[in-house]
């Protein structure tokens, strides 16, 4: 019995690490998948932006002024590519952090987005789900942060 015991201890033990790890490693994929996405928007990257968007998808901006779903933010590119604009210098994410719940995972940060004459920061929470192995997104919400005097 004390055998058993000690068995079942080890393989215990042996699994947190593993599980730790696996965890890290999902957390740098999501952080990876994300900034993948600020730079598909600066690169007007239409497939991507589409491909990695839940078809539910809803972004909410600055205190519910703007509301897009998928299909809008699809017609923006599509705007934005027929108009040649690229008005977006940069986007710079900094301080990423990811929470894993289940097969969802909130990655929130801020990213500073340079459309000139002086970069704006948004803090930003965005939702990934995990669906037969792939994440999608299916739901951000951004904010500008008031520029201090």
């Amino acid at each position: 019995m004390k055998l058993v015991a000690i068995i079942i201890t080890i393989i215990g033990l042996s699994i947190v690490p593993i599980s730790a790890q696996e965890s890290d490693s999902i957390q740098e994929k999501l952080k990876t998948l994300d900034a993948a996405w600020e730079k598909a928007q600066l690169e007007l990257n239409f497939d991507f932006i589409e491909s990695l968007l839940a078809e539910d998808y809803i972004w909410v901006h600055n205190h519910a002024n703007t509301i897009d779903n998928k299909a809008a933010v699809l017609e923006r590119i599509k705007r934005y590519i027929k108009n040649n604009n690229t008005s977006t210098k940069s986007r710079v994410s900094k301080d990423v952090k990811v929470i894993i719940s289940g097969t969802t995972a909130i990655v929130s940060g801020y990213t500073i987005i340079d459309r000139g004459p002086s970069p704006t920061t948004y803090h930003f929470m965005r939702t990934y789900v995990d669906t037969d192995g792939k994440y999608y997104l299916i739901a951000n919400h951004t904010m500008a942060i008031p520029k201090s005097n």
